[in-house]
């Protein structure tokens, strides 16, 4: 073993006993939390238009802020655009983070030193814990990859801005830059396929031990390393043994990964955003993945059934329970109060409090009262894999309100990698599964409201080119899984059309 692997397994050991003392005192920790952020920001402009000074409870903040998502909160983001400080946090953020947004066209969201310092934290520490949960540190000393956005950054009123994993590629720790893959001037092209193209050339032949990225886009990048190569990516990288992945679940994509590989890797999940880095996969046998409760943020949560109604409750971290889909809300370092990001979280444990992202509180189905939502059609679908000899591509869900004939279903539009050999066999697992999960989705089958759904098979590159119509090909985008209107079908149907 050599001096870098040792030095990794021992910071490891002290990471995991360090993170231990604050996930054993959850409640004191976000309470501390929640104490820094109140008193940190009371003199900022939100803070005076909030009476933070006032706030000496989370009841108090509860009547003082009310939940926002980007448009509640654009107004005081445009002043820190036009070069205003302290209005949401003390200063000026250190970079914005830009994503897209469907009302609000582009967003900016705010980062500052402290939310960068705690993104940084939460990568290395989500290694650390594999790294003392496995006992393997040797990828330390071979080449990594990161599927990534530009590092090329843009200015907003003086502010450096761009895509948060090209932000990110600017803070990799120096022991990992001589390891670290593509190089920057590959990393800096825009263009994704032109891109891909280009790490396909970079790495081929690199003694490659850990891959990172969204599920989708690294699926491109092994398809391209087969096709060039002419040998299943495990054979071709021997020593790629980790792959690291967040944004989307994993499950329905681990078939395929598996037989582009040629073989298992471990994995580890993450849960980052723009807003901030709220878990990671601490344990390897464990599904979810351990709630940060002391990087900065202090989080709220509302039941997803009770989110549209009026004053629905906010509960703080003692309060949750497991299994109960909850919309997450924030209060960050970064300046953001009371902020609904939409996602939807489901918690697997409460000692330690470990969670899973059950979906989008906008993204769902429930044309008819069913309610579905992205981790029901998800775990389907790994169920119709498992239980089939099909792989999947990419697949999406979408209700079908007036068929020509017969009484409505949800469509799902599947790209397969393998199409099933049989498909009866194969939507009737998936259905079956759907009924299983969602007792609202039963009644409607059983009560002959809804037929059991029908799957359209998809070219291997639609969701690819329906990507790259919106502008959307690559880095941090994904595909939305679900939705209660047919756009996205309906534009996925058109592309199957024309081939």
């Amino acid at each position: 073993m050599g001096l870098k692997q040792f030095a990794a397994k021992i910071f490891a050991k002290y990471i995991v006993q360090q993170t231990a003392q604050w996930a054993n005192n959850p409640v004191a920790t976000q309470e501390a939390v929640f104490k820094s952020l109140i008193k940190n920001a009371a003199q900022t402009q939100f803070g005076k238009d909030h009476d933070f000074a006032e706030i000496k409870s989370h009841g108090d903040f509860i009547r003082k802020v009310p939940v926002r998502d980007y448009e509640g909160l654009k107004d005081y983001v445009q002043k820190v655009v036009a070069g205003e400080k302290d209005v949401l946090w003390p200063g000026q953020p250190a970079y914005f983070a830009k994503t897209s947004g469907t009302t609000s066209g582009a967003k900016y969201i705010p980062i500052t030193k402290a939310s960068i310092q705690e993104q940084v934290k939460a990568s290395r520490d989500a290694i650390l814990h594999y790294v003392h949960q496995s006992g393997n540190s040797d990828f330390v000393t071979r080449k990594m990859i990161f599927l990534q956005g530009s590092p090329i950054l843009d200015t907003s009123g003086h502010i450096p801005t761009g895509r948060l994993s090209g932000i990110s590629a600017h803070y990799v720790p120096a022991y990992l830059q001589r390891n670290r893959l593509p190089s920057w001037e590959t990393n800096c092209i825009e263009d994704w396929e032109t891109k891909v193209a280009a790490v396909v050339q970079e790495t081929i032949a690199a003694d490659m031990g850990v891959i990172a990225g969204i599920p989708s886009w690294v699926q491109m990048y092994f398809e391209r390393l087969k096709a060039a190569s002419g040998i299943p990516v495990g054979e071709l990288f021997k020593n790629f043994n980790l792959f690291i992945y967040g944004g989307v679940n994993y499950e329905p994509y681990r078939a395929n990964f598996e037989n582009l590989i040629g073989r298992k890797v471990d994995t580890i999940e993450l849960f980052p955003a723009s807003e901030g880095f709220f878990a990671y996969q601490d344990l390897r046998e464990e599904k979810g993945m351990l709630l940060l409760l002391n990087s900065g943020i202090f989080y709220e949560f509302i039941p997803s059934d009770q989110f549209f109604e009026k004053d629905p409750p906010r509960l703080t971290i003692g309060e949750v329970s497991m299994g109960v889909n909850y919309v997450l809300i924030l209060s960050t370092n970064a300046g953001l109060w009371g902020y609904n990001i939409g996602d939807t979280v489901q918690f697997t444990s409460l000692k330690p409090y470990r969670l899973i992202v059950s979906g989008r509180i906008k993204h769902f189905i429930s044309a008819f009262g069913e309610h579905v939502i992205a981790k029901e059609v998800e775990y389907a679908m790994q169920e119709a894999i498992e239980k089939t000899d099909a792989r999947v591509l990419e697949f999406t869900v979408a209700p079908q309100i007036a068929p020509s004939s017969g009484l409505p279903y949800h469509e799902w539009l599947v790209a397969f990698e393998k199409a099933p050999s049989d498909f009866d066999i194969f939507s009737s697992i998936l259905d079956q599964a759907l009924q299983d999960q969602n007792s609202y989705y039963k009644d409607l089958i059983v009560g002959k409201v809804l037929q059991k759904l029908k799957i359209t098979s998809l070219p291997t590159d639609a969701f690819t080119q329906f990507m790259k119509t919106k502008g959307k090909l690559g880095g941090q985008n994904k595909v939305q899984r679900l939705a209660n209107d047919r756009d996205i079908a309906d534009a996925l149907l058109k592309i199957k059309d024309h081939v």
